[in-house]
């Protein structure tokens, strides 16, 4: 909008320009005519001012629109989920777009807490509709089907019918049970286990993304409650810096990681990206989960044991007759 008032300016000065120019032309003074010319330029700035403020207005309606349908779609994740805590950070590469390609959600089935994260190719509104697409099938299906395998290829089933020929999106999925994390990787980034060590935990083989007929196996792997497991799209990946050398995941990523409390983790995940590589020219989404220790049972106080009606109850002989 800056740079529009700025037209509007200039256009103002040329108007003056024109109208002395018009007065004084000929070496005669014609101050009706000047009055006039200016007059003509004044009306005209106010039309267009208005004009500009009813755009604004408009603008600042669609946007609003807009943000609150991006909030919809993605919804804030929890810092705590079940037995997991989690910590998310999401970055769209598309100015003032709350999303982009990414999508991430998690949610708790009877089998565990189960997350999703998954990036859509290309960007703008086309991608959103394809995330929402994909959100909305995890959402459906994942607290009732058993199987992670199962459901990859029902969200594939549910996303074809919205897919263009060259359209795909990359996904993994996590389930989280005690001691151990499974994961069905669609053509996706493999996540990082951080422990002693950084590990990717690569899928036992590869497979193609939703849309392009995956054909994922799952992977089971030890998650311990002093481990931590990142989940991300290919934004912290292929970051590349000015010589066009991708981010490293390497150790310092580890050290990063293992910061004191997720919400420290993150951060300091990010100050190294934006040291490596800058802007980032991607949409970028970061998910960090870890293993909570489960709360220990309430003990019961030991009292007498009420009677069920027409039953006498004996106190307890404290001899030991071998029986």
């Amino acid at each position: 909008m800056r740079s529009q008032r700025g037209w509007f300016l200039l256009f103002l000065l040329v108007e003056v320009v024109v109208a002395l120019f018009v007065t004084f032309r000929g070496g005669g003074f014609d101050p009706l005519t000047g009055l006039l010319v200016l007059a003509a330029a004044a009306g005209w700035m106010v039309v267009s001012l208005r004009i500009q403020r009813g755009q604004e207005r408009e603008l600042a309606r669609v946007r609003q629109i807009a943000e609150l349908a991006q909030q919809a779609i993605v919804r804030p994740m929890p810092p705590r989920l079940g037995g997991m805590s989690l910590a998310v950070h999401t970055r769209s590469a598309t100015d003032q777009a709350l999303i982009g390609g990414d999508l991430h959600d998690a949610l708790v089935a009877p089998t565990g807490v189960r997350l999703i994260v998954g990036d859509v190719k290309g960007k703008g509104m086309e991608a959103v509709r394809l995330s929402a697409v994909v959100l909305a099938s995890f959402r459906r299906h994942a607290p009732a089907e058993p199987d992670l395998v199962a459901l990859a290829a029902t969200l594939d089933a549910d996303l074809a019918p919205h897919l263009g020929e060259e359209d795909f999106v990359t996904v993994l999925l996590a389930e989280f049970v005690p001691g151990e994390v499974r994961l069905v990787n669609c053509g996706h980034p493999a996540p990082l286990r951080i422990g002693h060590r950084l590990e990717p935990l690569e899928p036992p083989e590869p497979s193609p993304p939703l849309g392009l007929g995956p054909t994922p196996r799952m992977r089971r792997a030890g998650l311990g409650l002093s481990q931590r497991l990142l989940l991300y799209t290919d934004g912290l990946s292929e970051a590349r810096d000015a010589d066009g050398v991708e981010f490293p995941l390497d150790q310092q990523v580890r050290y990063a990681l293992a910061a004191p409390g997720l919400d420290h983790a993150l951060p300091n995940l990010l100050d190294l990206l934006d040291e490596h590589a800058g802007d980032l020219r991607d949409d970028l989404t970061l998910v960090l989960a870890q293993p909570v220790p489960a709360p220990n049972p309430v003990e019961p106080v030991p009292g007498p044991v009420p009677a069920a009606p027409g039953v006498a109850v004996f106190p307890a002989d404290s001899r030991n007759d071998g029986s």
